[in-house]
């Protein structure tokens, strides 16, 4: 009887870019429109890169999940470019492996933080 070989997925990164003050979601469709292509151009080429925008209060973040902890891709290039036209300034942190743990979920450009009540 041969056993199945084990297939383990390969790392997941996660990242943010932080841009305070926060921002208004209608100031951003052209960033929207970018994280969108990012992703239908890595997805193409058989590679992860999604992005999305969190509103939220105090600053507004840019969640990006990639197949590699490099920051400084084309991906991210075009992103820090459209930042810089906004005019807006940012950081970004170190990226943190992830567990894959499943499918791609479906991408919205945003996705608004409410805190839940307590």
């Amino acid at each position: 009887m041969v056993g199945k070989e084990s297939k383990s997925s390969p790392p997941v990164w996660t990242y943010a870019y932080q841009i305070v003050p926060p921002q208004a979601e209608e100031r951003l469709h052209a960033l929207a429109s970018l994280l969108e292509r990012e992703h239908e151009e890595a997805r193409h080429a058989a590679r992860t890169w999604v992005g999305r925008v969190v509103l939220a209060q105090m600053m507004t973040h840019i969640l990006i999940v990639s197949d590699s902890p490099e920051q400084g891709g084309k991906a991210n290039r075009r992103l820090e470019a459209e930042l810089a036209a906004l005019n807006v300034g940012f950081s970004i942190t170190a990226p943190m492996a992830v567990a894959d743990d499943g499918p791609e979920p479906p991408v919205h450009p945003f996705e608004r933080y409410r805190p839940s009540a307590t």
